[in-house]
């Protein structure tokens, strides 16, 4: 090759054979760990000195970040700063609407909306047909209908009230009727209205197959419909398409990732022909040949075995615990003992969960010890929405003069209770020197007519008055987790919660979460005083906020995880119905991108590999029964060495 090789950066006989095969479409399976940035970055380097001007190479990515990678990588093999067009497929479609959107009827200069004026735009929609509720299940029916290029008739409605499903043809018309008048597009438009300007405008599809006849696409597992046909329409019958991907690291179909646009190529594309990167250059090889075993018990798959040079490494550290607590307690002292003793930053380990609610006991025990730690793609337990609103109204149950806590529930459902309605209620309360819950009272018995509420707001404040009495009534006769049980249950909390489909399981899970951790206190703790509880919390709340700097222990879901490294990795409660989520259980498919969720976590670990879980575990209410996953099964006992 004539561009510059660094010595680090030696490609093995599978990675030559990637970037020199140049053209015709070409699928690289890239196993975790192989090099597949190295191999991209190299293959459009190899187009470049071959003569192909850096105009016609598109490389696409899935994010910004892995764009600007490339680019300074290809920048360091050149030197120079021609670069081909490299970015993400929303860029893509920007750049491609700017030029030619004039095609669908559009002017150039068209706005973006965001996340929030999408949601603004439903919302006055679904007001105007007096729907008041479903504001982003109906934004993901519309996501969804775009990504798979379908109606949101042809989408499931059955979780919608059937007013809603009835609504929907006409709430999607009027959403596209109100973007194309204010001359806007949102997110998925910029897919979405791309391909459409192909399919309908034969000729401005020629110009840009003519203007970039070689295309490069990264994650091609991670496309959805709409990216699958963009790529095809783009490629054309010259089909110099090279693609990137691993049919084992497909954990997003709940995005609209499609496996079958991968594992289809050779379909696709009669002629390909397909390179395997399988060394890899990350794990010891007994993390790895553990990995390959688990994998293999997946169909949808293309066959592949990664293996790796280094020395076979340490067994696989299997731990089963009595309960959560010592499951937690065996990895918080497992990382200490790796940081005292081998020198590991605590930056260099990593503990992934199935689930966010699962962060929660490992926090605590964080927390207690002052180990500083991250959640990485998340947000800390005591941070996290629902948990602030629950313990607000725990703290509103044992005082009147939490102004926070009032404000921050008052409107837990909506009351009609304003901003403003509640500052003049506040300086009301300042200016009689008594606390604003006494006033909230004295307006619902008719003590206090100093200023006047409209019949929504004072039906809404006698409603409020109502629970948080009720609650106040129980206090002294319940336990704390009986009371936090109540309180759910007294404020319809969970009904809050349902209005946001999208998060609801997790959200419930949090709650459920929250429950275990008032059980988990009593037991534990001599005083079983609300106040006492409360106090704890509000202590590690305080602690979450700090501004940890420096070495810092990572925590994330296993689905944060990907394209990620660790030297030290634990993969906590490998149980059914935890991992394998609950929520695959009754389809082949979904078991299939657990395992390779497993796989991926699996194989973000570098030297050390620890799969830890609990025989029982505290959840809604009471203790249960846990089976080990069946993924603890399927890796052979050779690889595990029991703790």
């Amino acid at each position: 090759m004539m561009f510059r090789m660094h010595s680090s950066e030696q490609l093995n006989p599978a990675q030559q054979t990637a970037i020199t095969h140049l053209n015709g479409p070409l699928l690289v399976l890239a196993g975790a760990g192989s090099g597949k940035t190295r191999v991209v970055s190299y293959r459009i380097a190899q187009l470049i000195e071959s003569g192909i001007p850096p105009s016609e190479i598109l490389a696409v990515t899935f994010t910004n970040k892995a764009a600007g990678e490339m680019k300074e990588r290809i920048h360091r093999l050149l030197d120079r700063y021609d670069h081909p067009t490299i970015c993400t497929f929303h860029s893509l479609g920007a750049k491609i609407l700017r030029e030619s959107i004039q095609h669908l009827g559009y002017a150039p200069n068209f706005t973006i909306y965001d996340e929030e004026d999408v949601n603004k735009l439903i919302r006055a929609l679904l007001q105007s047909l007096d729907m008041k509720k479903e504001v982003k299940r109906c934004r993901t029916l519309i996501s969804q209908a775009k990504n798979q290029l379908c109606s949101p008739a042809d989408l499931d409605l059955s979780e919608l009230p059937l007013e809603t499903q009835k609504a929907m043809p006409e709430i999607y018309s009027l959403y596209l009727q109100r973007l194309r008048e204010a001359n806007a597009v949102d997110f998925d438009d910029l897919l979405f209205l791309t391909v459409q300007l192909f399919q309908k405008h034969p000729d401005v599809l020629e110009y840009y197959r003519k203007r970039w006849p070689y295309l490069l696409i990264d994650e091609y597992q991670d496309t959805n419909q709409t990216q699958y046909l963009m790529a095809r329409l783009i490629v054309g019958e010259q089909c110099n398409l090279f693609v990137v991907g691993d049919p084992d690291q497909s954990i997003y179909s709940w995005r609209g990732a499609n496996i079958q646009n991968i594992l289809n190529f050779e379909k696709d594309y009669p002629n390909a022909k397909i390179v395997r990167l399988e060394q890899n250059y990350r794990s010891h090889p007994n993390i790895l040949d553990a990995a390959n075993a688990l994998i293999a018990y997946n169909d949808a798959r293309y066959e592949k075995n990664l293996w790796s040079d280094r020395e076979p490494g340490e067994k696989i550290t299997l731990f089963i615990g009595d309960t959560e607590r010592e499951e937690a307690n065996f990895v918080i002292q497992e990382i200490e003992r790796l940081h005292s003793f081998h020198q590991i930053p605590l930056s260099e380990m990593t503990i992934f969960y199935r689930t966010n609610f699962q962060s929660r006991i490992f926090e605590d025990y964080l927390l207690r010890r002052r180990l500083p730690y991250v959640i990485i793609g998340g947000i800390s337990f005591y941070q996290r929405k629902e948990i602030k609103d629950l313990l607000a109204f725990l703290r509103v149950i044992i005082s009147d003069h939490d102004l926070i806590s009032i404000e921050r529930t008052l409107n837990l459902p909506k009351r009609g209770i304003g901003p403003t309605t509640f500052e003049k209620m506040r300086a009301e309360a300042a200016e009689q020197q008594i606390p604003l819950f006494k006033l909230f009272e004295q307006v619902v018995s008719g003590e206090t007519t100093s200023f006047r509420l409209s019949a929504r707001a004072r039906e809404g404040l006698a409603d409020y008055v109502k629970i948080i009495r009720a609650l106040r009534a129980k206090k002294s006769e319940f336990s704390i987790q009986q009371l936090l049980i109540e309180t759910i249950r007294e404020t319809h909390y969970l009904d809050i919660l349902r209005d946001d489909r999208e998060t609801f399981e997790d959200r419930r899970e949090n709650v459920s979460e929250l429950v275990a951790k008032a059980h988990e206190w009593e037991s534990y703790h001599e005083s079983d005083e609300l106040e006492a509880f409360l106090e704890e919390l509000s202590l590690k709340s305080s602690m979450d906020e700090a501004n940890f700097t420096g070495d810092r222990i990572n925590l994330m879901t296993m689905h944060n995880g990907k394209g990620l490294e660790y030297q030290t990795v634990f993969l906590v409660g490998m149980e059914e119905d935890l991992f394998p989520h609950a929520n695959s259980r009754s389809s082949f498919e979904a078991i299939e991108e657990e395992r390779r969720l497993c796989y991926v976590g699996m194989t973000r670990a570098k030297d050390r590999l620890y799969l830890t879980a609990a025989e029982t575990r505290f959840l809604w209410g009471g203790h249960r029964m846990m089976r080990p996953s069946r993924f603890l099964r399927e890796i052979p006992r050779t690889y595990i060495q029991r703790c």
